[in-house]
């Protein structure tokens, strides 16, 4: 499909600085008269890189040192060198560098670094006793942790915390140093020592946009209007903007463009209001928790039904989808990508396979707890095996089957909000957006309409029970 016959897709890390080149990328674009599409937020690099190679983004804004970690290069190569060996390993083109390098680097308190004397990483050694509260991406990767704690013979047992919260922690002394990026706009805030890397472990982390091969030439120009304009200085107080100024990533991409005199056209930033963004997030939560519960009450209900009739069956299948509910929700959508892509499709089919079990297990348990009298009466009467299960079986077992849909439901709306992470929208955006820039208040803005949601559905399904199961079957229920 030719690009001209459909918007860019661009994405974006989780992050504030990505979200915001992410922004700069789409507005840029827009003033030019390109249509665009924002996936923005979609995780860490490996889900960005993935959702590149499936087709389901056509670019995003990536850094040097994120493309040799998915070569495996433990050595750096300039970036001229990387953006040819991108090309030929991968088939992406790797744009001209915006101009400054988010590299990672050691932070610490002011007043800890007068205590112990701290002026390099090398000076760590001798200091057994800090805390170190490292972001969970830098303790797996070879260009984090395991690298620098070898190469400075470290020895420390460093604990991860969520990038966002890291600040916090430092400056309430839950812990004593933190890793950092070279261009966050909290360190404008806190009173920091940065600590010299003197024996130059972190790679250069110089951004640039990675593409397709099938974006158009004129995109490609006019992206490449943004090469140099960022320094390190710069995009840190851009960041700024967002962390401390309570600006939003599109405010925050906008100032810097129109300060860089990039924009050509003179229009107003329309910024949604709260309400019409809590209704959109509402609708699309209720969307992805609905098509999954409908889907799961498809086929684990026949399922269960199966499993009644065929006992043998019974071990195998509850035993899958009991493993399906132990693999972490953030693991399951992220193995999502390189199959079905990013968006509503890939959450709808993980949301699926965790509503499977609650209810495939009751409706296979409230069919093997019919009293056997009851059974017994109905072959004498000379039903069939279908009909004992119509008129007999199936209605009895209602109350349990509901319950166990209603266990999947009430669990679906919760995980939902983890859809965000792979850019399929809903409640857990504002919650996502939150951590990454420790605002509770816009955790709130997700988490509390998450809540009241799963609470409607609660008494939904208490109402739709008294609507269609008889009283005494209830009552049973209840007594067991």
């Amino acid at each position: 499909m030719a690009q001209t016959e459909r918007p860019l897709v661009i994405g974006s890390f989780i992050d504030v600085e990505g979200r915001i080149l992410g922004e700069m990328f789409a507005q840029l674009l827009e003033d030019r008269g390109v249509e665009v599409k924002r996936q923005l937020g979609l995780g860490g690099p490996t889900v960005c890189f993935e959702a590149l190679k499936a087709g389901e983004i056509d670019l995003y804004p990536e850094y040097s040192g994120n493309i040799q970690a998915q070569m495996n290069r433990p050595h750096a190569l300039p970036y001229r060198a990387l953006q040819q060996v991108t090309k030929e390993t991968f088939g992406f083109e790797l744009l001209d560098p915006l101009g400054f390098n988010n590299t990672y680097a050691f932070v610490v308190r002011t007043e800890t670094a007068k205590k112990f004397h701290l002026k390099r990483i090398s000076d760590l050694v001798s200091i057994p006793g800090l805390r170190y509260g490292l972001s969970h991406d830098f303790l797996r990767r070879f260009d984090g942790w395991p690298g620098l704690a070898k190469l400075y013979g470290i020895k420390a047992t460093p604990l991860g915390i969520d990038h966002g919260l890291s600040y916090q922690a430092l400056a309430q002394k839950k812990v004593d140093l933190i890793d950092a990026y070279s261009t966050d706009g909290k360190l404008k805030k806190f009173d920091l020592v940065f600590l010299e890397d003197d024996r130059h472990f972190f790679p250069l982390y110089l951004a640039g946009p990675l593409i397709r091969p099938n974006i158009d030439k004129r995109a490609k120009e006019i992206l490449g209007e943004l090469t140099g304009k960022l320094s390190d200085e710069k995009m840190q107080s851009i960041n700024a903007l967002v962390e401390l100024d309570g600006k939003s990533f599109a405010e925050a991409a906008e100032h810097f463009l129109r300060e860089a005199d990039l924009l050509e056209q003179q229009r107003t930033l329309l910024v949604p209001r709260k309400w019409q963004e809590l209704l959109q997030r509402t609708f699309t939560h209720i969307w992805l928790s609905a098509a999954a519960l409908f889907l799961a009450m498809v086929i684990a209900i026949p399922l269960g039904i199966l499993v009644y009739r065929f006992r043998f069956l019974a071990q195998p299948l509850l035993t899958f989808t009991s493993i399906l509910q132990t693999i972490p929700s953030i693991a399951l959508l992220a193995f999502m990508i390189p199959l079905f892509g990013i968006g509503v499709k890939p959450a709808i089919i993980a949301l699926f396979l965790y509503a499977l079990l609650p209810i495939a297990r009751n409706t296979t348990t409230a069919l093997l707890s019919i009293d056997p009298v009851l059974k017994k009466v109905s072959l004498g009467m000379g039903l069939s095996s279908w009909q004992q299960l119509r008129y007999i079986e199936f209605p009895l077992s209602m109350p349990h089957i509901l319950a166990g849909i209603r266990t999947a439901a009430v669990m679906t709306i919760g995980t939902a909000t983890l859809a965000a992470f792979i850019g399929a929208g809903g409640l857990g955006e504002p919650i996502v957006a939150g951590l990454n820039l420790n605002n509770p208040a816009m955790v709130m803005e997700g988490a509390i309409p998450s809540a009241l949601l799963a609470i409607l559905t609660e008494y939904g399904f208490e109402l739709l029970e008294r609507c269609l199961i008889p009283k005494h079957l209830t009552q049973k229920v209840s007594e067991r």
